[in-house]
């Protein structure tokens, strides 16, 4: 018995120790190095570099390219919370009693596990102004005068390639509204429906307050998301013409690799941290604070 006692304190220090190391070694620590970072000049490759205070948060709020690149990622942001309500009615949707809802999942979530680099690829032919598919599906149509230059038009380029996330990213929160769906107790949603509660009612009253929690999720991932989008407009246009669909990451990125000024680029990794951390302090505080709150009130 205090052999088997002995082996269970052992598997949970080892079991608490080693996530603590790692997350030490690859994510505080990096991270306090990377504030260290942003008060200097290192170029990247030297082995000297000067400390100049704040400097770089000066340049960096300064920067009119930057405060382009994080508009474009609203783009994204927004783009992905409007469809969001849409991914919650797709959820309710599979979750029912629908014929072959297994090949409706399959292909829902199919997106999402097909590599960022090869759907980006395929996209870029699809909109490509020569013999793109999507050109060749207007001209069938009789919709010529809809043709665009899809990815080199400043005014269109960041809804097309949010287009392209969403595509991606909308089957992996279909998921998790159904997994989150699935976990309510049937009895209270039965009992529902025998007090005459119609679909509508189940959805507004019993389902979406139940999930509440990771409707919270999936607005902090789509936050996370929108600020470090980076694949997709690397691939399809890196970041052009000029800086018209360039996101914060991969402007950060084109600052440290391209412009060696890896100063800089850590102080914006830095404002990316902070702004996920406010924002999502801000929104528990909503979400847990008022509209949850406010919910066990009524009740």
């Amino acid at each position: 018995m205090n052999s088997l006692e002995k082996q269970k304190k052992r598997f949970i220090v080892f079991a608490l120790v080693v996530p603590i190391v790692l997350l030490i070694g690859f994510v505080v620590f990096p991270a306090f190095d990377l504030i260290r970072m942003s008060f200097t000049n290192w170029d990247g490759y030297s082995k000297t570099y000067d400390h100049i205070g704040f400097g770089n948060y000066t340049a960096m709020f300064r920067n009119r390219d930057l405060w382009l690149s994080l508009r474009n990622n609203g783009v994204y942001f927004f783009g992905h919370l409007i469809f969001i309500p849409i991914e919650l009615m797709f959820a309710v949707l599979l979750t029912s009693r629908l014929r072959a809802s297994k090949f409706y999942k399959t292909m829902v979530f199919m997106p999402y596990i097909i590599n960022g680099v090869a759907i980006s690829y395929a996209f870029s032919y699809f909109f490509s102004p020569i013999n793109g598919a999507f050109d060749e599906i207007l001209t069938v149509f009789h919709l010529e005068s809809l043709i665009r230059n899809w990815l080199s038009d400043p005014k269109i380029v960041n809804f097309v390639l949010a287009f392209v996330s969403l595509w991606r990213f909308s089957g992996y929160h279909v998921i998790l509204f159904m997994a989150a769906l699935q976990s309510l107790p049937q009895d209270v949603q039965e009992a529902a429906r025998v007090d005459g509660a119609n679909a509508w009612q189940m959805f507004k009253y019993i389902q979406i307050p139940s999930i509440m929690l990771m409707v919270d999720f999936v607005l902090f991932d789509n936050i996370r998301g929108a600020l470090q989008v980076f694949d997709i407009p690397y691939v399809m246009t890196s970041g052009g013409p000029g800086y018209a669909s360039s996101t914060f990451t991969l402007y950060t990125i084109d600052t440290a690799f391209k412009y060696s000024n890896f100063g800089l680029a850590s102080t914006m990794a830095v404002a990316i941290m902070v702004m996920i951390v406010v924002i999502y302090l801000v929104q528990n505080k909503i979400i847990h604070g008022i509209i949850l709150k406010g919910g066990k009130k009524i009740r």
